[in-house]
């Protein structure tokens, strides 16, 4: 097994990890600055709906959640750290925190190019959800696109199965996720897909569908991470009653390998794992090991001795009923 100082390199041997994307792209280290631009989000001020997701308390995604929307002081602070620690120069500004294209285009232009001033930083990744991407926001991240800047938007779609996004409350479903990727294409804009594994009343043969269908629309990049039990959400209330049990980490390290080895090696795996901090995780607990679990998915896939895109041809023969 991989030293716990060196996950990555070790799991880059055998999947295309984001990190080495942007090595070979700039040929220097790239790292990315999770950013709060101070945005809420539709299913959270009542246009869609209140309370958010049953799963979110968006501090468990995002740990500048609670920071000022200022760009530049968070800038400065997330490169100085990142600089002493990894010895990066070049950056990502990462918008995470909540929905990211959900504001008037002045606003977001104007938190965009606050960061993009900056010439250490390369380009954009841009969280938001599926519903949230119209026209004008596409043109305006093409336009940035245009200029040389390294763009990506990240959808967060969750799963596939729209009874399970009605049932943690998401707010949309597969359909809307379908014309997002397709108008972001039409726009040359690279698509990152965020799935979750272990959503309620979904299993391996859920996860499997998800990709499946993710891969037939064509994405670029994915990030997969376990669903995690944090407190203030709905979820926690579930779980607390015994209504949702937790993934064991052995099922999610293979749900994980089996995801890597059926993903075509041209697209690229931004995340493999999510965190949560100690002060709000309730289950399971191995979801603040974060090497461990990165460890592991790589200790599989040695021991398979197989790596990304070794069953990419592979569909699956299960195939859920399509509700999009």
């Amino acid at each position: 097994m991989p030293s716990p100082s060196a996950p990555h390199r070790a799991l880059s041997d055998r999947v295309n990890t984001f990190g080495q994307y942007l090595l070979k792209r700039y040929g220097q280290r790239v790292h990315k600055l999770a950013l709060n631009a101070g945005f809420t989000c539709p299913n959270r001020d009542g246009t869609k709906g209140h309370g958010g997701c049953t799963f979110c308390n968006n501090v468990s995604f995002g740990p500048n959640a609670k920071r000022s929307p200022e760009i530049d002081p968070q800038l400065d602070a997330g490169r100085g750290v990142l600089a002493k620690r990894t010895g990066a120069r070049r950056f990502m500004a990462y918008f995470q925190t909540y929905t990211n294209t959900y504001d008037e285009i002045a606003v977001l232009r104007e938190r965009y190019d606050s960061a993009l001033t900056h010439p250490d930083v390369v380009g954009l990744s841009v969280g938001t959800r599926p519903d949230c991407v119209p026209d004008a926001v596409l043109d305006l991240l093409a336009g940035y696109r245009a200029r040389g800047k390294e763009v990506w938007l990240e959808l967060g779609l969750q799963s596939a199965n729209d009874e399970t996004l009605e049932r943690v409350n998401r707010g949309h479903g597969f359909a809307e996720y379908r014309a997002a990727v397709t108008a972001a294409h039409r726009r040359g804009i690279p698509v990152c897909a965020h799935l979750i594994v272990g959503l309620p009343g979904e299993g391996h043969a859920e996860a499997l569908d998800t990709l499946d269908r993710v891969l037939e629309l064509g994405v670029e990049g994915l990030k997969v991470h376990p669903l995690h039990v944090v407190r203030h959400t709905r979820l926690a209330i579930d779980w607390r009653r015994g209504d949702y049990q937790p993934l064991a980490m052995d099922d999610y390290v293979a749900i994980c390998a089996d995801l890597v080895e059926r993903t075509p090696a041209s697209v690229v795996y931004h995340r493999l794992t999510g965190t949560a901090s100690r002060d709000i995780l309730l289950a399971p607990d191995w979801c603040n090991r974060k090497w461990a679990v990165l460890n592991a998915i790589e200790a599989e896939l040695f021991r398979r001795d197989t790596r990304q895109g070794d069953r990419a041809d592979t569909l699956s023969t299960h195939r859920l009923v399509n509700t999009a």
